[in-house]
């Protein structure tokens, strides 16, 4: 008889839960929500915060790295530049501006653009 007492007890306690619960849900409810509804805002708020910061954060280092790039690409069109002025000076110590200018300038076949059956697939 035991085994039956014991459902016997659980049916009419969670039978008092249930209607209990009926009871203060519209109570309960409201209370829950306006705690819950802040709390939410707050964290929709932070994450666009976070999310504009990590934009900003993102376009600054762009930003950084373009002026890398800038800086690297004026680098070597300078020592281009040296080299080609330094190349010119030892053609024309070496004997004449006819070879200076030679040495100087690449050749035009370099100079010129390929055409579209010589470019590379």
């Amino acid at each position: 008889m035991g085994l039956i007492d014991d459902v016997k007890e659980n049916a009419v306690s969670g039978l008092i839960i249930g209607i209990g619960a009926a009871i203060l849900a519209p109570v309960i409810l409201p209370i829950l929500a306006s705690i819950a509804r802040p709390l939410a805002k707050g964290a929709i708020k932070g994450g666009i915060m976070l999310y504009e910061k990590g934009k900003e954060t993102v376009a600054e280092t762009g930003e950084m790295l373009e002026d890398l790039v800038a800086e690297v690409k004026s680098e070597l069109s300078e020592e281009q530049q040296a080299a080609m002025a330094s190349a010119a000076a030892a053609a024309a110590t070496a004997g004449g501006t006819g070879q200076a200018a030679a040495a100087a300038e690449p050749p035009e076949e370099v100079m010129q653009p390929l055409s579209e059956s010589e470019a590379p697939a």
